[in-house]
């Protein structure tokens, strides 16, 4: 008698891509909480860094020479929400929402929106001290 291996083949291959597919990242969020961070976020093909500093409620950020305070609130461990301290004008009023979604030692990939805009934009932050 003949078994012909193809089929187990395509099936095990099929088992084991769908188990590696539902893999999630983990995400130590908790670690990205406070600290001294470097930003670095992509905008029309254009790398734009800032700086900044953050405890539990403030972040304070340095953006080309120009810098701003915004109130943190932490909605769960892994997203926040941003909102400019003293805004200026209408622009600087909007709340960003921001969701922390992989980790590494010292980084974090994160996705960001203003507040009931779809468009979500996607950075990176390293952790400086």
């Amino acid at each position: 008698m003949k078994f012909n291996l193809k089929p187990i083949t395509y099936y095990l291959f099929a088992i084991t891509f769908l188990l590696t597919s539902c893999y999630n990242q983990e995400r130590n969020c908790k670690d990205f909480k406070t600290g001294k961070f470097k930003s670095e976020i992509e905008i029309n093909g254009k790398k734009m860094v800032s700086t900044f500093e953050r405890n539990d409620s403030i972040q304070i950020e340095n953006f080309n020479g120009i810098t701003d305070t915004y109130d943190v609130r932490w909605t769960n461990d892994c997203e926040y929400v941003i909102k400019n301290s003293k805004p200026k004008n209408r622009a600087e009023k909007k709340a960003i929402q921001m969701k922390i979604l992989t980790t590494t030692k010292n980084s974090y990939t994160f996705e960001y929106n203003f507040i009931g805009e779809t468009l979500k934009q996607k950075g990176i932050a390293y952790k400086l001290d």
